[in-house]
């Protein structure tokens, strides 16, 4: 049989081989390296012994499915640690994921002193440097297998399988768990992990079934790589918005006010009012907007009308009973067909068009409990809302537009370098989930994927992401764990300007049906402050920052004089404090950075004496001293910018 490797050489061998024999007979430090093989584009066993000609690649932990199973392994030798000091744990499924594996048990709670000691079984485990071994068995004996070892899970996952599907199991030095592959040779090859963190999850993700307790752990190839990784998850916790920003004291959550209903508190509210300020001005003044205010509730009619109370009703707030009250109100989970009115008010001409209305817009949704998290995913939250009402030849610049303006706004924030391009498309395979015809989906996802191949915006295509009434790009970001939320959507909508008989007076003086683009330019405030959050770790540029600067007296003598430099920098704009405190100067700098404070301006005797000001920055530290007024025109020239000073690394050191 012929094998053909990687590099296009070619392997002969005159009787089947299995995976590991080939890697041994390449190189023994291949062999030692190798964690699987990938057959034919398959991923298979290191076992697995092939017979006839194909293509093989040896996967190490350099390559992302080799380290899976490492990870994998790990995951088994997690069980069987658990198994050794739980012996009445039940064992139910343990995958490798992208940053490491997790395995769910019927157990008590585990606390980090269970982890440590789990971890230490684990390294018993492991050097005794059990082989794992894999069998096969036919589904009766397989049921019976398990029952016999009290595994009511395995016993469940058997029993669902398919009716051809091979059973198979490994055998690691006694411990036995069904498993479908592939994993390493042995326990000795795991060379570093690490038990992460443990919590509560339901059996097969029902929270209907048994309540389990699943702990997360990660392995490498390298202990090197570990100890990277564990960094990594360090800074995570420091950017975490919902630890930071509550540090920060940005925001907070209260019980009796509900879950997913956070309250800013003063500097968190100030960071959103210079960013809807902000970008309400960009709006109006560069792009051409007209602003509209319109109400957090309406009638359900309304919401039948634009089919949100067909294909959303349970995600929104509904205030009252259909079959008790006269008239049902809900609260507004978007504000499309209010701004629908606001057009209909006038009689419109072609030449009166587009149209372009925005709204900083306060919407409310009704999110599972599971679902929402710190800013990110809320009850009630605030858009940078708009839509464009326009003539059909004008919708695709119209939509390069509402592109280009999120661009803009992403770039000036320092964050488009983070996000992700979706054409998020509807699924022809479930029609009752939308309104309009084939046809016009088909046109309208075709038009939306032809800009963005000419923007050249590289994107994936999503089916089934769409809204119910049109396709749309969504841009996506990241948070620190990994978890992607869409902060930004502009969607075509050839459809709801049928549903409120809207229409313009063409030049034939007839009525013409207008396109519809619904679109946020920032999307939501308070998610965009927890993406803003965890980007800068707190550290927010200079025009963001609720605090811009601190003065540090040296002593109460110079209170006076910090009290004159507050009141310029104020009638400048500038969001400043003073530190009046009797505190020695060293301490009020640290406090100040630790607060993330941009500029720090000490005043004693001299800079009194002088008119001056010694400045020292969260980007440069010690900045030397300068004219009151040679600061103030700096700064108030950055934050007009809108420039994202970079800090120093000496400076980052010292903090």
């Amino acid at each position: 049989m012929k094998i053909t490797l990687k590099d296009g050489s070619v392997k002969e061998y005159v009787q089947a081989m299995r995976v590991y024999d080939i890697a041994a007979d390449i190189s023994e430090g291949l062999a030692r390296a190798a964690c699987a093989g990938e057959v034919d584009g398959r991923v298979v066993d290191l076992r697995t012994v092939i017979g006839q000609d194909c293509s093989l690649n040896i996967l190490t932990a350099s390559d992302p499915e080799g380290l899976k199973v490492i990870r994998h392994t790990a995951s088994h030798v997690l069980a069987e640690a658990v198994k050794r000091l739980f012996p009445e744990a039940k064992v139910t499924i343990g995958p490798a994921i992208e940053e490491g594996f997790y395995y769910d048990f019927d157990a008590a709670p585990f606390s980090r002193e269970d982890l440590d000691k789990l971890e230490a079984e684990m390294k018993k485990i492991i050097k005794e440097g059990h082989k794992l071994e894999r069998f096969t068995l036919p589904r009766a004996e397989a049921v019976k297998f398990m029952e016999e070892r009290n595994e009511p899970y395995k016993v469940e996952l058997i029993r669902d399988l398919p009716e051809d599907a091979e059973i198979s199991f490994y055998d690691q030095g006694g411990f036995v768990d069904l498993c479908a592959g592939p994993h390493l040779m042995s326990t000795k090859n795991i060379k570093a992990y690490k038990l992460i963190s443990s919590s509560m999850a339901y059996w097969r993700g029902d929270s209907d079934r048994a309540q389990l307790q699943r702990i997360y752990g990660t392995a490498f190839a390298k202990k090197e790589e570990l100890a990277a990784y564990l960094e990594h998850l360090e800074d995570i916790k420091r950017r975490d918005h919902n630890k930071l920003g509550r540090e920060m004291e940005l925001f907070t959550t209260v019980d009796v006010i509900g879950q997913g209903l956070p309250l800013l508190l003063p500097k968190g509210t100030k960071m959103v009012m210079k960013l809807q300020r902000w970008i309400e001005d960009l709006e109006d003044k560069e792009w051409g907007y007209v602003r509209t205010k319109t109400p957090l509730m309406a009638k359900s009619d309304l919401y039948k009308m634009s089919g949100h109370w067909d294909h959303y009703k349970e995600g929104m707030f509904v205030l009252g009973d259909e079959e008790k009250d006269k008239e049902v109100f809900a609260l507004r989970p978007m504000t499309c067909p209010f701004q629908y009115y606001c057009y209909k008010n006038t009689q419109h001409s072609y030449r009166d068009l587009p149209i372009r209305y925005g709204e900083t817009s306060t919407l409310f949704r009704n999110e599972d409990s599971g679902e929402m998290h710190g800013l990110t995913r809320v009850r009630q939250f605030t858009i940078s809302e708009g839509h464009l009402i326009m003539r059909p030849d004008q919708m695709v610049e119209e939509f390069k537009g509402c592109i280009a303006l999120a661009k803009h706004i992403m770039s000036t924030l320092g964050l488009l370098e983070d996000v992700t391009w979706h054409l998020s498309k509807w699924d022809p395979e479930n029609p009752e989930k939308y309104i309009g015809e084939p046809e016009v989906w088909n046109e309208t996802e075709a038009h939306i994927r032809d800009i963005l191949i000419e923007l050249e915006l590289p994107f994936t295509e999503d089916v089934g992401e769409a809204a119910f009434y049109g396709p749309k790009v969504d841009i996506n970001a990241k948070n620190v764990y990994g978890k992607e939320d869409t902060m930004i959507t502009v969607q075509w909508d050839a459809l709801l300007a049928e549903q409120f008989d809207m229409y313009y007076i063409d030049q034939n003086g007839d009525k013409v049906r207008p396109g519809i683009i619904h679109r946020t330019s920032m999307g939501c405030y308070e998610r965009t402050l927890a993406w803003l959050i965890e980007k800068y770790a707190g550290k927010f540029p200079t025009w963001l920052c609720p605090e811009q600067v601190r003065i540090l007296p040296i002593s109460e003598k110079y209170e006076a004089y910090a009290e004159e430099i507050r009141k310029e920098l104020a009638r400048n704009d500038i969001d400043v404090t003073a530190d009046n405190r009797s505190e020695k100067i060293g301490f009020k700098i640290r406090e100040a950075r630790l607060a993330k404070v941009p500029y720090m301006l000490v005043v004693g005797a001299q800079e009194a004496e002088d008119k001056t000001v010694s400045v020292r920055s969260r980007y440069a530290g010690d900045e030397g001293v300068k004219p009151l007024q040679e600061f103030i025109d700096q700064i108030c020239k950055e934050i007009r910018t809108k420039e994202i000073r970079k800090e120093t690394v000496q400076e980052e050191q010292k903090a």
